[in-house]
């Protein structure tokens, strides 16, 4: 009988344990089932931006070239920054500032709590050294941006560790807009090398860098900021148009720009976003004016006559630009159309007789990748060498990747080059000022020109207040740059970038910066 009732307890036991597990049996399966999904939502976001070329450099000092403001802009900030869609400014790493009665003091007071991507405190000491390394007396030839920022400093002092002062040599209008620029004007920490491994304050922290292939970022948990969603950036080079465009439409890259635009229709009709706008940019033909045979600017006219413009920007964009009738587009203020050069090639032929030069022999270089003010890379000069064979022009052309063209070109290789602009600020003074003479060692200036009129007047202008005065100013300076002819103004591209129908947020720029903090992918 003992034994039965032990048996009967038994039986009972095994029935419980069997109904638990019944009725629980579900349960672990749920929680596995959840905790499948917990690890679905915690998968890192990986955004991939593929482009056309590689940057040249991560310390803003160092570079003037559009790829490498891209990384730049998501790893540093600026004193001042652009509110969304404008060129307006809002505060940036500094919350406020003050400026002096006569313009020449500007205080800047700078945010507290903010650190540096190693966890170190942001205060004045790197301001100074972001900035004062580019002053006039410290700063070296290839830091091409420090004097077109930075010639109207004359000192950056500390004031505390979280106010900074700058006291300029003159007035200068553009110098607020300047230090939000993308290049030159972003903080970043005093280190060993950090061209190629930066320190910002940023969104996103620099992680790796395969050359000419991929940079990679990663969210930055200490960011002072609203946080980014996304966990990490890989900005992928791909360097032809179809291949990119390719990648975009199978989904193995997220957001593409460099479009070429006979890409647009099957982009759009797969199922991607295309976004465009009006792009704050010129691309231009410059003359090499330091050294025979285009040190003569009648010569430089000659051949700016014997360019079918309209034609070449129709055949080579196909709407996507529009003809350049000035230095800069026309809705920067102070822009005035000074579209001299219709297309003659009997002019341009008669020319070149009275000039002695009916057997002109000339050297073109270009860039071989595309360029997001020219998406058809070298056929631009391919099509100039066409035109220039119908006057009795001979030109060779000689065609490098983007960083050996950008080398060639500061040296002044050639005699004829193409380079374009994305405007930084809004301003004329930033397009313009690409042709005064203290550019030239840097490079920004590529037609080497050197003209005390043209210096003068852009210092005039600098110390104008916003207006028609300082307007009536840039227009003198166009008429005078349309007859000495260092550019011939090809045209102004329409923006583009496309991007998957998951990734929201994204906003093209007038300056074409590319900010991600605010993208979300879903």
């Amino acid at each position: 009988m003992f034994k039965s009732k032990i048996w009967k307890m038994f039986i009972l036991a095994l029935a419980a344990v069997m109904i638990f597990t019944g009725c629980g049996g579900a349960k672990p399966a749920a929680d596995a089932g959840s905790g499948e999904a917990a690890k679905e939502e915690a998968k890192p976001v990986v955004l991939i931006y593929a482009r056309g070329a590689d940057s040249v450099s991560l310390d803003p000092a160092y570079v003037s070239d559009g790829e490498s403001s891209k990384v730049i802009t998501n790893i540093c900030e600026t004193l001042v920054r652009y509110k969304d869609g404008s060129t307006e400014i809002e505060p940036g790493l500094a919350e406020s500032w003050e400026i002096s009665e006569d313009g020449l003091e500007y205080i800047f007071h700078l945010r507290e709590g903010v650190k540096f991507h190693d966890g170190s405190d942001f205060t004045a000491d790197d301001v100074i050294w972001s900035i004062d390394r580019q002053l006039e007396g410290k700063r070296t030839a290839d830091m091409p941006y420090a004097s077109f920022t930075f010639e109207q400093v004359a000192t950056i002092e500390k004031v505390d560790d979280h106010t900074v002062k700058f006291v300029l040599k003159t007035q200068s209008t553009p110098f607020m807009a300047n230090l939000a620029m993308n290049l030159a004007s972003p903080i970043i920490k005093e280190g060993e090398n950090p061209g190629e491994n930066p320190i910002g304050t940023g969104p996103f922290k620099f992680v790796s860098w395969k050359k000419d292939e991929s940079i990679t970022l990663e969210k930055f948990d200490g960011y002072w900021g609203a946080p980014t969603t996304i966990d990490k950036v890989i900005f992928k080079v791909t360097k032809e148009n179809s291949v990119r465009a390719s990648e975009l439409m199978t989904g193995a890259v997220d957001i593409i720009d460099g479009i070429s635009f006979n890409d647009v229709p099957q982009l759009e009709s797969s199922g991607v976003v295309v976004d465009k706008a009006n792009g704050m940019n010129i691309n231009y033909m410059a003359f090499n004016t330091a050294r025979a045979p285009f040190n003569d600017p009648k010569l430089r006219e000659a051949i700016s006559y014997a360019i079918d413009r309209a034609e070449l920007v129709e055949f080579l964009y196909q709407g996507y630009s529009d003809l350049a009738k000035s230095y800069m587009p026309s809705f920067i203020p102070g822009y005035k159309e000074i579209d001299v050069y219709e297309y003659d090639p009997e002019k341009s032929m008669a020319m070149l007789k009275e000039l002695g030069q009916e057997n002109l022999k000339v050297r073109i270089i270009c860039y071989s990748n595309p360029r997001p003010y020219n998406p058809a890379g070298s056929k631009l000069a391919e099509s100039i060498q066409g035109y220039l064979a119908k006057v009795g022009v001979e030109a060779t052309i000689e065609v490098y990747p983007w960083k050996e063209y950008k080398q060639k070109a500061t040296q002044g290789e050639g005699d004829i080059c193409f380079f374009g602009w994305i405007g930084d600020n809004g301003d004329a003074d930033n397009f313009l000022s690409l042709l005064e003479g203290i550019n030239v060692e840097s490079g920004l200036n590529s037609a080497k020109f050197d003209d005390e009129e043209l210096d003068a007047l852009l210092a005039k202008a600098r110390e104008l207040p916003n207006g028609d005065e300082r307007n009536a100013v840039y227009g003198e300076i166009q008429d005078m740059l349309a007859m000495k002819a260092p550019w011939l103004p090809l045209s102004h591209a329409t923006d583009l970038v496309a991007y998957q129908k998951n990734v929201e947020g994204y906003q093209l720029h007038p300056t074409g910066r590319v900010y991600l903090k605010d993208v979300i992918k879903k």
